[in-house]
């Protein structure tokens, strides 16, 4: 629960008189969310520190799968893009799902969820990665020692406040107090073996703490959705063995293995060094998570392998519970408090959108929050912050739950419907065999359903043969065929999201609309859209001076600066649009905001950086770049976007279009220009 204690308000308020006694931003949470959040705004050059409850960094894989848009946004940091290509597996070791009756055994089918399109960059100047989260967690941390943060603990601290550029390890946040300036933390840490405590002020606190967020509970916010979908054991483990036999008969990422002596899903998170993830269900209170030892667990890897493995090194064993859950708000104490990444949405992990829908609130949140804290925009903005991702939250939840129930359409079909097992279990729990039976009989009885069970994944009943058993084969087969099960990509969702309301001008046309398609679970193709509230279309360009330099072809992303709080305004080179690219630097000055402009100059129809000098003088922030045509396609720029050559494009920080105007500009152009730029900042 909030709470504001008005002594202790008092109190700080004249210690902290002194605005450089209070941190700018404090971050609770050093997972991928924190880091990369940290990151974006070191670059935008808000002071930043980090609050992290463990002593070291989890080694457990967890997530694993990075989507394209959240590669897109790794790309520009310092080519943390093209580090996590370069130690990712090769793509041949990860790009297919496989279902099987044991790791050794027969293999029932599998998709392949890489198409050609993925790799041509005709949508994208980046492709998806399978990287597992401890190693992006330690790249993240590498860029961020190499732009002066450290890791630290109480001992390092000594009596001195947490200054910018630090990970303070090792702290719980067991308060949070607000006054109408600050928000005061209260963290909690073993000291010679007695807790002790600090306390940290801050002028904004992101919680970016995981799917049991201390700041979310501490400050009372609810999520809504689907709780408790179904427990599971994570098994972290080691193997160089089964990692090299997979490697050159069974590549894959995903193992779904299906026999009567065990289930669950082997998530290969790299063949070559032999490391893996198994997720099993377990049904308490009849199965016990002590249960599942060390021993325990590498009888069922043996089981689900189906042969005996030497090297099995079971490293971690930890329970986790799958929700489908949004928080009903993201923002508390006049939006100073913000909830980001997990913390503020929990998914099932069916698609890989946990981690980067996460990845995207922080580049969402970055630079609203860099221009408050540089007086170009009021508070208020932040509230445009939830506004744009929670709904993106809600439409990624229910993505991945269809993602889900198609993941169980396959045991389904072969006889081991999932929803069975759950209502027996159920039932067990909600009639008087829970009071009458005493546990080990229970346990005893689940078990023995279970096992009957998996008895029809027996070769016997699982055969060609058997009329029973060729017919379940032929479902799942159809299954695979129609693109119904469980789905790794969906490239119309991940790069094709769009923000209806908030720092944008929406389009008359769009007014009032539908909003976006329902989610249909099955991979959709992204189509390029430079409607207001989209990620800016990808094409290769050629900047003008170098236009002859191979090395020189850049995407149009990469127009858009990291390192500072910068629009960026896309017009072709005619009078009306120079006219317009002037008017808009002029207003932008007024309203404390930095303009570059971009001139696109069609394939082979250059004029030279002359003109641009002289139309735009005495502007100096400019680029001019000329169109590099895909070999598959002849669409010019303005085809990509839907719009004539004397239209104009304003682009956020975040590469999401703010403004655009298909034309030219009907009416007073100083006068919209203003309109724009007010409802931007909202100032």
């Amino acid at each position: 629960m909030f709470w504001v204690k008005e002594l202790q308000k008092r109190k700080l308020s004249s210690n902290c008189s002194k605005n450089d006694s209070i941190l700018p931003v404090l971050i609770i949470g050093a997972g991928p969310v924190g880091l990369v959040l940290s990151v974006l705004l070191t670059k935008l050059g808000v002071k930043c520190a980090v609050l992290e409850r463990n002593m070291t960094f989890s080694k457990h894989p967890q997530a694993h799968f990075i989507n394209n848009r959240s590669m897109e946004i790794f790309r520009r940091l310092d080519g943390l893009a093209e580090e996590i290509q370069r130690c990712q597996p090769p793509v041949e070791l990860w790009r297919k799902f496989i279902y099987c009756t044991s790791l050794t055994g027969s293999t029932i089918g599998s998709v392949d969820h890489m198409q050609t399109q993925d790799f041509d960059q005709s949508v994208s100047p980046v492709s998806v990665a399978h990287f597992s989260q401890y190693k992006l967690n330690a790249l993240l941390l590498k860029q961020l020692e190499t732009n002066g943060f450290s890791i630290c603990t109480h001992e390092s601290l000594d009596d001195r406040p947490l200054r910018e550029k630090e990970i303070l390890m090792g702290h719980n946040c067991v308060s949070i107090d607000a006054t109408d300036n600050f928000i005061n933390v209260t963290t909690s840490f073993l000291k010679e073996g007695k807790q002790t405590e600090k306390q940290i002020p801050c002028q904004f606190l992101i919680g970016a703490d995981g799917a049991g967020s201390t700041v979310r509970n501490l400050v009372g916010i609810e999520l809504r959705g689907e709780k408790d979908m179904q427990k599971l054991v994570s098994v972290h483990f080691l193997s160089q063995e089964l990692g090299h036999y997979l490697m050159y008969e069974k590549p894959g990422m995903l193992f779904f293995i299906f026999n009567p002596g065990a289930i669950g899903v082997l998530v290969a998170h790299d063949l070559k060094q032999g490391e893996f993830v198994l997720q099993t269900p377990f049904y308490p209170p009849q199965q016990s998570f002590e249960d599942f030892t060390s021993e325990t667990c590498k009888g069922l890897i043996l089981k689900l392998v189906g042969r005996e493995v030497e090297d099995i090194n079971v490293v971690d064993i930890k329970p986790w519970v799958m929700h489908a859950e949004v928080a009903e708000k993201y923002l508390a104490c006049g939006n100073r408090i913000i909830l980001a990444g997990d913390a503020a949405h929990r998914f099932p992990p069916a698609g890989g959108f946990g981690m980067n829908t996460g990845i995207q609130d922080a580049h969402n949140l970055a630079w609203k929050l860099s221009a408050v804290m540089k007086s170009i925009a009021p508070m208020s903005i932040l509230s445009t912050y939830e506004m744009e991702r929670r709904p993106i939250a809600l439409f990624n939840t229910a993505l991945s739950i269809q993602n889900f129930e198609a993941a169980m359409a396959v045991p389904a079909a072969l006889g081991l419907d999932p929803t069975i097992a759950n209502s027996v279990h159920q039932a067990i729990n909600n009639t008087s065999i829970s009071t009458i039976l005493p546990s080990t009989l229970q346990k005893t009885l689940l078990n023995g359903i279970f096992s009957l069970g998996r008895a029809q994944l027996s070769d016997l009943i699982l055969n060609e043969n058997n009329p029973l058993g060729s017919s379940r084969l032929s479902k799942v087969k159809r299954i695979f065929q129609e693109g119904k099960s469980l789905q790794l990509q969906f490239p119309a969702e991940d790069l094709g999201f769009r923000y209806c309301e908030g720092a944008l001008v929406p389009e008359v046309e769009s007014v009032g609309g539908h909003g976006p398609e329902p989610p249909g679970g099955r991979r959709r193709e992204y189509i390029p859209s430079a409607d207001s509230g989209s990620r800016l279309p990808h094409m290769n360009i050629r900047v003008l001076t170098q236009v002859k330099t191979k090395e020189a072809t850049i995407s149009t992303l990469d127009l858009i600066s990291v390192d500072k709080l910068e629009f960026l305004l896309i017009i072709a080179p005619i009078d009306s649009s120079y006219r317009l690219a002037h008017v808009a630097l002029t207003v932008a000055k007024e309203h404390k905001i930095v303009v570059k402009v971009c001139v696109m100059w069609p394939n082979g129809l250059v004029d030279g950086d002359a003109r641009t000098k002289t139309s735009l003088a005495p502007w100096e922030n400019y680029v001019d770049v000329v169109e590099v045509r895909s070999p598959l396609s002849s669409s010019s720029w303005w085809d990509i976007c839907k719009m004539t050559h004397r239209g104009a494009i304003l682009v956020r920080p975040d590469d999401h279009i703010a403004w655009r105007v298909k034309s030219a500009v009907v009416g007073d152009v100083r006068q919209e220009m203003k309109r724009v730029f007010e409802m931007l900042v909202g100032s």
